[in-house]
C-alpha cells in the first residue's frame, strides 16, 4: 500500500473525527471488512513522519494509517508525546471515541527539539473511561453494545492523522473544529459560484 490510493478521480480522502472513530477504526477494531479498504497499517516507531510518503496514505498534506495503540512513540530520530488534553469524540450526541494531540521531538525522549510535525491519534472510548455525564456514558456503551465492540478490541489498535503544520489549508479546519465534508466543499464552491454570476448582473 502505498502513498495513493484506489478512490475514482475527484474523490478525495477528507474524514472528520467523527467519520474516522465510526467508519474506519470502530471496523477495524472489530475485525470488520473496510470499505473501501485503502487505509494501511503502519509500525509508529519504525518511521520518522517525513518517512511516511508510500507508507500511509496521502491526502493532500496528511498521512493517516493504522497502528498498534501500545506501540512505542520512539522512532529511529526522535519521538511522539502529548501537548494537550484529550479531546472526546461524539456520534449521535454520545461520546464514542478519543482524540490525542501529540508533537513529534527530534532527540531523546524528554531532551528532544519539538518540530512542526503534529499526530491525531484516535482511540475507540474505553467502556472505563469517558464523560461523567451518566446519559452519555449510558448512549456510548450503547453504541458499542450494539456495534459489536468490546474493550479489549479498542485498546488494540488507533488510527492517526499525520501532518506539518506549516503547510497547507487542510489542517486549519482540523484544527479549529471546522471539519468539512467533500459535500460542504462542493456547496460552498457553489455559493461562490452563485456570488460572481450575481455580481456580473
Amino acid at each position: 500500500m502505498g502513498g495513493t490510493s484506489n478512490l475514482p478521480p475527484g474523490f478525495h480522502f477528507f474524514p472528520t473525527d467523527e467519520e474516522l472513530i465510526v467508519h474506519f477504526l470502530h471496523r477495524k477494531a472489530s475485525l470488520l471488512p473496510c470499505q473501501p479498504d485503502i487505509v494501511p497499517t503502519v509500525l509508529l516507531n519504525c518511521y520518522d513522519p517525513w518517512e511516511l510518503n508510500d507508507k500511509a496514505l496521502q491526502a493532500g498534506n496528511q498521512w493517516y494509517f493504522f497502528s498498534h495503540a501500545t506501540q512505542s512513540k520512539v522512532t529511529p530520530s526522535g519521538y511522539w508525546s502529548s501537548i494537550c488534553a484529550d479531546e472526546m469524540v461524539k456520534s449521535g450526541g454520545c461520546n464514542v471515541g478519543v482524540k490525542k494531540t501529540l508533537v513529534f521531538s527530534i532527540g531523546e525522549p524528554s531532551e528532544g527539539i519539538e518540530t512542526n510535525w503534529i499526530m491525531h491519534e484516535y482511540h475507540l472510548l474505553d467502556g472505563r473511561k469517558g464523560s461523567t455525564n451518566r446519559t452519555s456514558t449510558s448512549s456510548s456503551r450503547k453504541f458499542h453494545r450494539n456495534k459489536g465492540h468490546s474493550n479489549t478490541e479498542s485498546n488494540n489498535w488507533v488510527i492517526c492523522r499525520v501532518f506539518d503544520s506549516t503547510c497547507g489549508s487542510q489542517v486549519s479546519f482540523h484544527d479549529e473544529g471546522m471539519e468539512l465534508s467533500c459535500l460542504d466543499e462542493v456547496f460552498l464552491s457553489l455559493d461562490d459560484y452563485d456570488e460572481v454570476s450575481l455580481s456580473s448582473n
